[in-house]
């Protein structure tokens, strides 16, 4: 789940969802001042961030994500406590309608 500094609209919901079940923390963070539909996010505030839970995941977003996976060592150093990723693509590649479906049982 961490060993890639950033992942996809898919990787966050359902790395979002595993995490939630271990009660950490996915917070997506806006660096752009231009917020994501159907999905809560936080403007980069560091103040407010640091105000979040230990251990929580933090993921960052810009346009296009180059910017964002660019700056990333720069958050990881900022906020030790946390674990910091981009999201590949940035807003330009997010799909507001896209869920994350339950994988039916096969009918064997």
């Amino acid at each position: 789940m961490f060993e890639k500094d950033e992942w996809t609209q898919q990787e966050l919901y359902k790395n979002t969802k595993e995490l939630q079940k271990k009660n950490i923390k996915v917070i997506l963070i806006d660096t752009i001042l231009k917020p994501i539909e159907n999905i809560e996010t936080i403007v980069y505030n560091p103040f407010e961030m640091l105000t979040m839970p230990k251990g929580s995941v933090f993921v960052f977003y810009c346009d296009t994500g180059k910017t964002t996976k660019s700056r990333l060592e720069f958050y990881k150093n900022k906020f030790p406590d946390y674990k910091c990723i981009s999201l590949r693509g940035g807003r330009g590649y997010w799909r507001p309608n896209y869920q994350l479906l339950e994988e039916l049982d096969k009918n064997v």
